[in-house]
């Protein structure tokens, strides 16, 4: 333990945490002022649960540390594999260490698992489990896009036999110009950015309630267009309407993207001849309980749910996924179903 201390343990400028974690909460889901706020001041506002506001600081406090990481750390090439035969860097590596670390570290979670080490492992805590991407978009570190790390935390032991609509927290930590931490409560509303300071801290700088209609698209595996009409016409409807493209290939940017502009849609559908490749536990649940609760909407699956509507069964579960506005989601099940009841 003294070695995963000497990795994870927020260092002296944080020392506000004991004073905030004493601090009394506001009620459940209350509207609170809370922009200028540090992370710390926000959870004890946002909610109750103590072990759930150390989870959150201690992923921050990782964040904190892999955002030095990305700026420092060699992009070339390793040997490595992941167990689902995926390519490594080595930062990814760095990264998956330090979560899982400072996950042990700090004793209020019981399993977790990575998309590089996808079978749970025993934290030693109690009270949450935690599903990440380390590295998400890892493969253009080297291009020196923006990278990012996606985290749900579920309550208890469970990992399978789930569904993102019982996630009690999600977050993803964008590293690029600046770092920030996007981070949802299940039991709060909105979904909330962090900045991260010079001095090591978070500061709450933006909270988003509302995802508006607005022409900007971000449509990953633009191959599936060649043997699926549906989103061939799909995409060519928003190329006619002169839609704005901002897609960079990295899932973190590309979906965060739609939070901060506050309108938009991110799409990644398969074919026939392009499978699946986003996986529901590490990036697809998340990611849609950060855009729902920002006020927009997702469709998981082909099966016209929201991504967090969809039984998670196993840890390498795939799937396909659109995020966006209210009507963004719903063009898409138009155009690639026929219908969107659920919009009607």
């Amino acid at each position: 333990m003294a070695a995963l201390k000497a990795i994870s343990e927020p260092p002296s400028p944080h020392n506000n945490r004991a004073a905030a974690a004493s601090a009394e909460p506001a009620a459940a889901g209350a509207s609170v002022e809370v922009l200028g706020d540090s992370l710390e001041e926000f959870l004890v506002k946002a909610t109750g649960d103590k072990a759930l506001r150390k989870l959150m600081s201690s992923m921050g406090e990782a964040g904190r540390q892999i955002a030095f990481k990305v700026r420092t750390a060699s992009c070339n090439k390793t040997a490595c594999v992941n167990s689902f035969g995926d390519e490594q860097l080595a930062v990814d590596m760095l990264a998956d260490k330090i979560l899982f670390e400072t996950l042990q570290y700090s004793q209020v979670c019981e399993q977790a698992c990575s998309e590089e080490v996808p079978e749970p492992l025993d934290m030693g805590g109690k009270g949450f489990s935690v599903a990440f991407d380390p590295l998400d978009g890892s493969s253009i570190v080297d291009t020196n896009f923006a990278v990012g790390t996606i985290f749900g935390a579920w309550p208890g032991a469970d990992l399978k036999g789930i569904t993102g609509r019982d996630q009690a927290a999600a977050g993803m930590i964008v590293y690029g110009p600046r770092t920030v931490f996007c981070l949802a409560l299940k039991d709060f509303p909105g979904c909330h950015e962090f900045l991260l300071l010079d001095d090591g801290t978070w500061q709450h700088v933006k909270e988003t309630t509302q995802i508006n209609e607005g022409k900007m698209f971000s449509p990953g595996n633009l191959r599936a267009t060649q043997d699926n009409p549906e989103y061939s016409k799909l995409v060519d409807f928003w190329l006619k309407e002169k839609y704005t493209l901002r897609y960079t290939g990295g899932m973190v940017p590309d979906v965060f993207q739609i939070i901060v502009k506050e309108k938009g849609v991110f799409s990644n559908v398969t074919s026939p001849t392009t499978v699946a490749k986003l996986r529901i536990l590490f990036e697809v649940a998340p990611l849609a309980l950060l855009v729902e609760k920002a006020g927009g909407a997702s469709s998981c699956d082909g099966q016209q749910l929201s991504g967090l509507d969809v039984p998670i069964t196993e840890w390498d579960q795939r799937t396909q996924i659109c995020y966006g506005s209210v009507g963004e989601v719903k063009r898409f099940e138009e155009y690639m179903y026929g219908s969107a009841p659920r919009f009607s």
